[in-house]
Formats: structure tokens, sequence, C-alpha cells
């Protein structure tokens, strides 16, 4: 029988006395890899250390992690997967955020392109030096919840989770999956927790930035309307009328409006973490009450069900990612260090293309000189720089690229 316990490459049976179950150990092994520590310094919005509030990959992969953990075991899923997921989800993202991601996706288009999703997946079951040639070895469950998209790369799908030469364990993992792209319920929670973590907090961060103020979408009609319009051509399927009135309701709500003249002081602190706070625990407990309305109330997981989420809340949620994309990242990306990132992650696989192995971390460069062709050996470098932090990929490219 195939066990969504069983692990890729079998490992000796562990210790009985210590009482863990095998997705314990899961969770264990992503807490104390070296590709989580790093999320502590790679950019969520704001460049890593630019500020001691804001959020990093790290911060980012905790919450999700929790709110992820406490939605699925209200569910009947096993905490521990779900938690594994969400500690996971982000793992494989490289420097410089979304931003670092898009420039390799452009330098890695010889050897398949650059998904940071994909990136996760290879990371957790090959690059991460835990058992050798198989990442991590994490249980098959724990792999699943962590897959936000189930499906290799293909013409006109800008998500994937699986490179060409990672089909091998994406197969087997998928093994007890049905039939198509479904996702298990795991990973359901999972995503619909990363989409709440990074809307809210998204919208705080930019709040107590001072990067944003709610107070032109509450006054403006024509603001409220050009908002809508960007949401509904970036983040969502409705018309711009529904988004609408799903942005009134947001409004109108005293909580975000207590906001809206943030100030940064004690009592403004106060009101904007209320906000985050309420709308956080609202939005996942409306998906949680919704589920069990149509699937009942008998625990679920893996595959006995789909997560349903309310439009309206759905709509709520991406109406807050569009306002930290029109108001924070747009602004940002303008900004003159938004390009300098992708021209160093550009600088930095050239130059560590030349001059490979010899400048590759030991981890990297027998992965290189055992590579079959150029692709291949692209693949390893592209690796290497995705595994580095912000402050690392800066400090590499002044030694390889500045220096010479």
């Amino acid at each position: 029988m195939i066990s969504d316990a069983e692990r890729w490459v079998p490992e000796p049976a562990k210790d009985s006395g210590h009482g863990r179950t095998q997705f314990e150990r899961d969770r264990a092994r992503v807490l104390h890899s070296a590709g989580f520590r790093r999320l502590a310094t790679k950019t969520q919005v704001h460049t890593a250390g630019s500020d001691d509030f804001l959020r990093t990959r790290l911060t980012h992969s905790l919450e999700v992690a929790q709110i992820a953990r406490e939605m699925g075991a209200r569910l009947g899923c096993d905490p521990d997967v779900v938690d594994v997921a969400g500690l996971a989800h982000d793992i494989g993202h490289p420097p410089f955020g979304h931003n670092g991601e898009a420039a390799l996706d452009v330098v890695a288009q010889p050897c398949g392109g650059f998904e940071g999703n994909a990136q996760t997946l290879r990371v957790l079951t090959r690059l991460e030096a835990k058992v050798d040639g198989a990442g991590l070895n994490l249980t098959r469950a724990s792999l699943d919840a962590a897959s936000k998209y189930p499906w290799p790369r293909a013409d006109g799908r800008r998500k994937y989770g699986v490179y060409a030469d990672d089909l091998p364990v994406f197969t087997w993992m998928r093994r007890t999956a049905p039939p198509g792209e479904r996702r298990c319920l795991e990973a359901q929670v999972m995503d619909w927790a990363d989409d709440v973590a990074y809307s809210v907090h998204d919208v705080e961060d930019g709040v107590h930035g001072g990067y944003l103020s709610l107070r032109p979408l509450v006054e403006d009609a024509d603001e409220r309307a050009a908002l809508c319009a960007d949401v509904a051509a970036t983040y969502s399927d409705e018309s711009a009328d529904t988004l609408g009135a799903a942005l009134t309701a947001l409004l109108t709500d005293e909580l975000v409006r207590a906001v809206a003249d943030y100030d940064g002081g004690y009592a403004a602190q106060v009101a904007l973490k209320r906000m985050t706070s309420v709308l956080t625990g609202r939005f996942v407990a409306s998906a949680v009450g919704a589920t069990h309305s149509r699937h009942g109330a008998e625990p679920m997981r893996r595959y006995d069900a789909d997560l349903v989420v309310p439009p309206t809340v759905r709509n709520q949620c991406a109406l807050l990612k569009g306002m930290a994309l029109r108001y924070v990242m747009r602004a940002r990306a303008a900004e003159q260090w938004y390009e300098r990132q992708r021209q160093i992650l550009t600088e930095l696989v050239e130059a560590l293309s030349r001059r490979a192995p010899d400048d590759l971390d030991a981890l990297f460069a027998p992965q290189w000189k055992a590579a079959p062709d150029d692709a291949a050996r692209l693949r390893v470098v592209i690796d290497q720089v995705a595994s580095l932090t912000d402050h690392a990929a800066v400090a590499w490219h002044e030694r390889l690229v500045e220096r010479g």
C-alpha cells in the first residue's frame, strides 16, 4: 500500500522512544535547514534589513505556517503537514523577491527558466544536505502539501511547480493524487494562508512604512475605481463593479477606517494591529465555515475535499493585494535599486558561468562537474545564485564582477 508517510529514499527506522510522527520529523527538518535560515535575509516586499518592522521571507513563512496550521487543524488536516507546507512554501525563492525571480527566469531560459515554486521542490528534494540524493527527503504528504502548482512548465502558464529534470520525484510525490492537477487540501489551505498573510501583512507593512495611505481610497471614487480595475486585471476574474462592492464593504469597516489617518503613534499602531488580526481571523474563519458547510464537519485531509472560500472574502483579499501592488510594489519597482537588483543577479550568473566550478560553493561545484551538458551546468549556476541571501548576492557581485 502506498503511504502518505513514505519517503523518496527509504530511511532506517528511528528510535520510537522519541514519540514523534513522520510529519513532525518533516517539520523539524525544514526548521533546521540552511535554506529556511537564509529566508531571514531574503526580500518579501521591502529589501531585507531596510527596516526592523518590515517582514522578510522568514517572518512571512512563519506567519503562513501559523495561519495554515490553525486553519488545517480546524478542518481535520494533520497540523504538522500544513505547518510544513507553510514553512517550506517559499524556501526556493531567490534574492530580491519577485524582482529577483523575474531576473533569473530570463537568464535561465536555456535550461528551462526559473520559477520560485519549482525551485522550492528542487531545494526540498535535491539541494538541501540531509539525505544523499534526496534533499530533506520529506514524506509524500508534506511534499505534496508544499506544492502550490503541481504541474510542469507549459506554454501560456506563468506558474508551475517542477522543472523537467525533477519530474521523477514529482511523479513519485503525486502517485496518490487523483488524475489531473488537483491540489491536496493541505496545499489549498497553505495557498489560502499565503494569500491571507501577504495581502493583510503587506498592507500593514505599507501603512506602517508610510508607503500606503487608505485615506485617498476612502474619499476618492475615481481612485477606488482605478484600484478595482487594477485588481480585475491582475488578481481576480471578477468584474470591476463586483470588486467595487467588496471594496466599499471593506472601506466602511470601522477597523479599516480607524487606520485611514495612521500617524505612527501608539494608538495608531494598536488600531493597525487590530485591523490586521481581525481581517486575518475573518478570512480564515470564512473559509473554514464555507468548507464545512459544503463538505460536512467530519475531519478532512489530502483529497477528501476542496477548500471553499466565499467570493466576497476572496475579493477583499484580492483588493488588499491590489493595494500593495498599486501603492507599494509599483512605487518601489520604479526605484533605481530595483533595476540594480536585476543587474546584480544577471551579471552574477554570467560571471559564475565563466568561472565555474572554481567560484562555486563546495556544495555546487561537484554538481557542476557532473552535469552532462551546458543546460545542466547553467541550472547548477542558477541553483547557486538562487540560494544566496540579498546581502550575499551583493557581496558575491562585488567580488566576482566589480573587482573582476
